[in-house]
């Protein structure tokens, strides 16, 4: 798994800077030039597309660990293994759901901000605490990109972690089948 989250990861990472330097990109998206209105609307769509993809990526990655959890939990049962496994399956899993949220909504606001920024939009926001909307944008885009790789890179090791455990629960599973002289 640890191998196809890192492919999944680095290219979500990578829209997501494409996103970010295309809209760096954009000077003044008022101005009716058809090529800026063009870099708008590229930025706006690989946005989209970046947005939705890491989404993926961390929905994936839970997904992952909902399956194995529950994997778990049935193989120490059966098996009357220690509950310890399954409490640290689940000690992992969950301290990397605040990190997902908080990468999601981040992604989200990002998004919505840039919208609010699009002067198509004819909302009428300004932007916050002296800053353009422009500007507030920027910095949440940027908060984003940063908060998004830290969560990958957290999840990244969650996944090493949780795959050692899932190694330890096979480990005991294959004893004791051995043990009983059942088939492995």
């Amino acid at each position: 798994m640890s191998r196809i989250f890192l492919t999944l990861s680095f290219f979500g990472t990578a829209l997501i800077a494409l996103t970010f330097f295309l809209g760096l990109g954009i000077d003044d998206p008022r101005v009716r030039d058809p090529q800026v209105q063009q870099a708008v609307s590229t930025h706006m769509l690989t946005g989209l597309g970046s947005l939705t993809f890491a989404t993926l990526v961390h929905a994936i990655t839970f997904t992952y660990f909902m399956g194995t959890g529950r994997w778990i939990e049935e193989t120490s049962r059966a098996y009357q293994l220690p509950e310890d496994l399954y409490r640290q399956n689940q000690r992992v899993k969950y301290r990397l759901l605040p990190g997902i949220c908080v990468a999601f909504l981040m992604l989200v606001m990002t998004g919505a901000f840039g919208a609010m920024t699009d002067p198509a939009t004819g909302g009428g926001y300004t932007g916050w605490f002296g800053m353009s909307a422009a500007t507030v944008h920027l910095v949440f885009a940027t908060l984003t990109v940063c908060a998004n790789l830290a969560v990958n890179i957290h999840e990244f090791r969650s996944i090493e972690r949780n795959g050692e455990i899932v190694a330890q629960v096979m480990s005991e599973v294959v004893r004791i089948r051995t043990e009983r002289g059942l088939p492995v």
